[in-house]
């Protein structure tokens, strides 16, 4: 007979903790009788945890555990270089040449700006399949015939019109194999580089005139609010080019990240392309009547802010009347008649014979008639003379009429007079009388100039380098260092009251001689046109840094 006890059950237990106590060490803490108070910062250290339950054989959590080791092992990771530093090696000299024979971009001799713009390999058949499919419909849309413009001759410029149409309309797109061809990606993006500078050049002329007594900041608004690009696709919409942008997707519905970019894309572009093979006028004619834009718009209409009260006079055409872009357009057709067909691309072109200047109205309207009050002072007498040699000025010119040389002259000396007067010596009781208006278009020509010539300069590069490149050159911090180092700004004219702080204060110095340095290029866009823009930029002021310094 067993004696059987409860105590038997409970120490038949196994009692192993093996597997139930961690591998961490054990510390044995001996209380000492001379301690009294208990040490709350005592913890055991010794904790028991149970091990996770294994998940079974065909678990998914346990196979895709399972494929992940098996990649690391078969598949390791290797560290590839970034793509900018992978070498590919270079053409030999035949297949070299042969590229460059075949680029459409060397076939225009006589127009290098517009052959620079061509694409860099000859359009394919996708490419020509969407020519053929959707040209017509985007020549209907901006008012041109619908004859193909290749049959033009060789030396007319719309005879490129189709190709660079077609390259307009190709935005990036992630899913468009054809778009991402690298001939049609960089053919797009540096028609969209040199349109932006175009349509900024082409509004400041327009409301400089248009609005003879205003100062630019409400001009900027203006242009702000007419092609900024939250506005850009309402217009694309209203030309009815919004199938052609977005061909699989409906405009309105889609948020604005993706809508506005491929518009101004698209919008840049265009503009460029009517650019180099129209010129201007037909900048004009498609912004107000194919697009319909309308700069007496409510929403167009800059900020309510304090006016100056202005009491001088304007020049005669622009008393009691406003331009009409109608006018800037016949305007500036005449302009383009009376030179040859490539003049804007040729440097060597210089004003008509006896042509006064190069863009009369647009001078009147920068420089107000009462600047002949100003004739005989000390600047004139002391410093005019110093400036024009500094800028190599006055230009010989074929005049048959000496009284219209003179005549030029003396508008010159006080055109570089007001481009060198600051806001700060006669602007509260004659706001005109300053360099603002000047400046305005100056630094829209010194950006079209620049970008016609890294786009001459730099044939294989894309938009975006391009711009990066363009603004590296042009940060105003380089513009008033140019003018600086000709030491042409202590010929500045500054109010009485801020003259000690504008000469001794960079941070104030360092914006006017940058303002005026701009002010000098829209003068002389004015007087001798956009040739002698160039002359001053890569010449005189040496922008690109090129030329060779004197020791």
């Amino acid at each position: 007979m067993e004696l059987c006890s409860p105590l038997h059950s409970l120490f038949s237990v196994d009692l192993s903790f093996s597997a139930a106590i961690s591998h961490l060490p054990l510390h044995s803490y001996v209380k000492s009788s001379q301690s009294r108070r208990p040490n709350p910062r005592r913890r055991a250290l010794a904790v028991a945890s149970t091990p996770p339950p294994e998940a079974p054989p065909n678990s998914p959590q346990r196979l895709l555990r399972e494929l992940a080791e098996r990649k690391k092992v078969a598949f390791p990771k290797k560290k590839v270089p970034p793509r900018r530093f992978i070498l590919k090696p270079p053409l030999d000299d035949a297949k070299l040449a042969q590229r460059f024979l075949n680029s459409p971009q060397l076939s225009l001799k006589s127009l290098p700006l517009l052959s620079s713009c061509l694409p860099s390999a000859r359009l394919n058949n996708a490419d020509q399949t969407w020519i053929d499919e959707y040209l017509l419909e985007a020549k209907q849309a901006l008012g041109y015939p619908l004859e193909p413009f290749d049959q033009l001759d060789d030396g007319n410029p719309a005879k490129q019109f189709d190709t660079l149409l077609y390259l307009a309309f190709q935005h990036p797109a992630p899913d468009c194999q054809r778009a991402n061809a690298k001939h049609v990606r960089n053919g797009h993006s540096r028609l969209s580089f040199l349109g932006q500078y175009v349509l900024e050049l082409a509004f400041a002329e327009y409301f400089l005139q248009r609005y003879p007594r205003e100062s630019p900041a409400p001009m900027r608004e203006r242009v702000f609010e007419l092609i900024g690009k939250r506005n850009l696709p309402k217009w694309i919409k209203a030309a009815s080019l919004h199938n052609l942008v977005f061909p699989y997707d409906e405009m309105d519905k889609m948020i604005r990240k993706d809508r506005e970019p491929p518009a101004k894309s698209v919008f840049w572009a265009l503009f460029g392309a009517i650019y180099l093979c129209f010129g201007m006028p037909e900048v004009y004619r498609v912004l107000f009547e194919a697009f319909g834009m309308d700069p007496e718009d409510e929403n167009c209409q800059p900020k309510l802010r304090r006016q100056l009260e202005d009491v001088d006079y304007v020049s005669v055409e622009f008393e009691n009347r406003q331009i009409t872009w109608q006018d800037m357009a016949a305007y500036k057709a005449f302009n383009y008649c009376r030179k040859s067909l490539s003049s804007h691309f040729v440097i060597s072109v210089q004003p008509p014979q006896d042509a006064l200047f190069a863009h009369p109205r647009l001078f009147r309207a920068c420089v107000p008639p009462g600047m002949h009050r100003f004739r005989g002072n000390i600047w004139d007498f002391d410093s005019s003379r110093k400036v024009m040699e500094a800028l190599r000025y006055p230009l010989p010119m074929n005049d048959r009429i000496p009284e219209i040389t003179e005549a030029r002259n003396i508008e010159l000396g006080l055109g570089l007079q007001l481009a060198f007067l600051h806001p700060s010596k006669y602007k509260f009781e004659h706001p005109r009388f300053c360099f603002e208006r000047l400046e305005y278009v100056g630094q829209k020509i010194q950006d079209l100039v620049m970008a016609e010539r890294l786009l001459m300069k730099h044939l294989d590069a894309p938009g975006r380098w391009l711009q990066e490149k363009h603004r590296r050159t042009l940060m105003n911090k380089f513009c008033g260092r140019y003018l600086r180092d000709k030491n042409l700004h202590h010929f500045i004219i500054y109010g009485e009251s801020v003259q000690d702080r504008f000469e001794y204060n960079r941070r104030l110095r360092n914006p006017a001689t940058t303002a005026v340095q701009q002010a000098i290029h829209g003068l002389a866009y004015t007087v001798y046109g956009k040739p002698d823009v160039r002359r001053l930029m890569f010449q005189v002021f040496d922008f690109e840094q090129i030329q060779p310094k004197a020791v």
